[in-house]
């Protein structure tokens, strides 16, 4: 079983269902909701599988590997393999799509085309898939770009009335950041070239190599600035409010809770092992800039009166923790980042689908007009507060494991970084307690009179799944911080920070206090 192309088949089998939307005749056109539901559920069985073979602590340190030849002339190979930072990823792409999709039921406007919604919303979960498991370097570019085309045509044709400027200004920063790992790629490669006598794009071998400290650096900042965009860290993050408050909530969905995390992933990924001297330079810069991510993002949060514009920028304050905690280059930090990639994904899921959900019968993104909802809808004002408390990390909800994680384990490499982001998680409870008082409590007025209505059976049990698993993972986190602690040693290493061992941390946290 184990020998089995498992992510291939993962990639592939979205893929089937798009051809199948494709060839389904126009007046069938309804069914091509049944094809993405059926095809992502078969996508998940099979990621549980090939969750359930994985050996954690295993000897190789890339797991399902497959690998086919395709430009042999310039060492391109067509191969996927994960480590356990790889596999949660994948995990989370499977969990989410379907929930995404009986979600989006009705997103599609009238008169717009259900085959592409749904079409290309499995043909973005085949790439992030292969996207998380590609060991080639090449083929992870490749699809790192190809990710754009689906998501600016979600964006742009089944958007809001700005789609068109958020599609295009989504895309301009996306193409600018990957043209500029294009050139950083292409230095690599000249690299390998030079030190082992032909040139090569295999993962495993570039990171093996020992590259001077000033190419590094130079190779470093042209991966890092375009997974920065990504991710997005300030001040790159300026296209994320646009393109999610203007997209579909499904398509924000898996824009924010996937396609963003490539950033994040490719800095643990890509940046930290082929570049381990120059990740060690830049290091505090970043977690400065993280720092400034954390309270930036909260405090403009706070100011918006748009609702997909606030959990938007909500995410970039998130992705602020998730890049503090990568660059403090702890065991526990690292691990804790990866734990908070995966609980982001599922709290920033659950808050888009349930504002999208406010929004269909509300026909209004103003948070000013919602009041009441909870007399007027309970169950859907009770997904709103769950969804917010996990956002702000609510112990018992999934994102604290991971917020602990990142702060504590950033303590012990950058204390006052740490102190400064754990006092702005109080910034984090304004804007969501914020939120939940003006669109649930008091008397029900504005859009939520009248044909404002509680939410369907289909839309309970998509929110309801994602909400089982953000308490599942917030009481027993092991289940993901097992897997995914092996791979964080391992890069650890290769960057060769020093981890503190037990009595160095505490002679460390005695020092600070006595400093105090």
């Amino acid at each position: 079983m184990k020998n089995l192309p498992w992510l291939l088949i993962a990639g592939l089998v979205p893929l089937a269902g798009t051809v199948l939307i494709a060839v389904l005749p126009r007046k069938f056109e309804f069914r091509a909701r049944w094809i993405a539901l059926a095809s992502s559920l078969v996508t998940l069985g099979v990621v549980i599988a090939m969750a359930t073979q994985f050996s954690v602590g295993g000897t190789q340190k890339f797991q399902f590997v497959t690998s086919y030849k395709w430009i042999p002339a310039f060492g391109v190979n067509f191969t996927l393999g994960v480590d356990g930072v790889g596999l949660v990823l994948v995990c989370l792409a499977a969990c989410l799509v379907p929930f995404v999709l009986l979600a989006s039921w009705r997103d599609v406007q009238p008169g717009g085309s259900v085959k592409s919604y749904f079409g290309l919303m499995l043909v973005l979960q085949t790439v992030v898939i292969w996207v998380f498991s590609a060991l080639d370097v090449f083929l992870f570019y490749l699809l790192f770009e190809a990710m754009l085309i689906p998501a600016y045509l979600l964006i742009g044709r089944f958007g809001g009335a700005q789609r068109s400027y958020a599609a295009t200004k989504f895309l301009l920063y996306s193409l600018f950041g990957g043209l500029v790992m294009l050139a950083a790629l292409i230095g690599l490669y000249v690299a390998s070239q030079t030190l082992l006598g032909s040139g090569t794009f295999d993962f495993q071998t570039l990171s093996s190599l020992q590259i001077n400290s000033g190419l590094q650096n130079l190779l470093f900042l042209g991966f890092f600035l375009a997974f920065a965009i990504k991710a997005p860290l300030w001040p790159l993050h300026t296209w994320l409010p646009d393109a999610a408050a203007e997209a579909t909530p499904g398509t924000a969905v898996l824009l924010v809770a996937l396609m963003d995390k490539v950033g994040t992933f490719g800095m643990i990924r890509y940046c930290l092992q082929l570049f381990p001297d120059a990740s060690r330079t830049f290091a505090f810069t970043i977690s400065i800039l993280a720092i400034i991510s954390i309270i930036y993002g909260a405090l403009v949060a706070i100011g918006q009166t748009d609702i997909m514009r606030l959990i938007s920028y909500t995410s970039v304050s998130h992705f602020g923790f998730i890049i503090l905690g990568i660059f403090a280059f702890t065991n526990q930090s690292q691990t804790g980042s990866v734990f908070y990639m995966v609980a982001h994904g599922f709290s920033t899921a659950a808050l888009f689908l349930v504002a999208g959900m406010m929004i269909a019968r509300g026909k209004s993104r103003n948070i000013a007009d919602y009041s009441g909802v909870f007399k007027v809808a309970p169950l859907l004002a009770g997904f709103v507060l769950i969804a917010g408390l996990s956002g702000l990390a609510l112990p018992g909800l999934a994102s604290f494991p991971g917020e602990f994680l990142v702060l504590v384990g950033s303590y012990l490499r950058y204390p006052a970084l740490a102190i400064i982001a754990t006092v702005a998680i109080v910034l984090s409870a304004v804007y969501i307690l914020w939120l939940y008082q003006r669109v649930a409590t008091g008397s029900p007025r504005g859009v939520v009179v009248g044909t404002f209505g509680e939410i369907r059976r289909r839309e309970v049990l998509a929110l309801s799944s994602i909400v089982a698993l953000m308490i599942g993972l917030g009481v027993y986190p092991q289940v993901l911080t097992r897997v995914i602690e092996p791979t964080v040693k391992t890069t650890i290493t290769r960057v060769g920070a020093v981890e503190l061992a037990p009595t160095q941390i505490k002679d460390q946290v005695d020092k600070q206090v006595s400093k105090k």
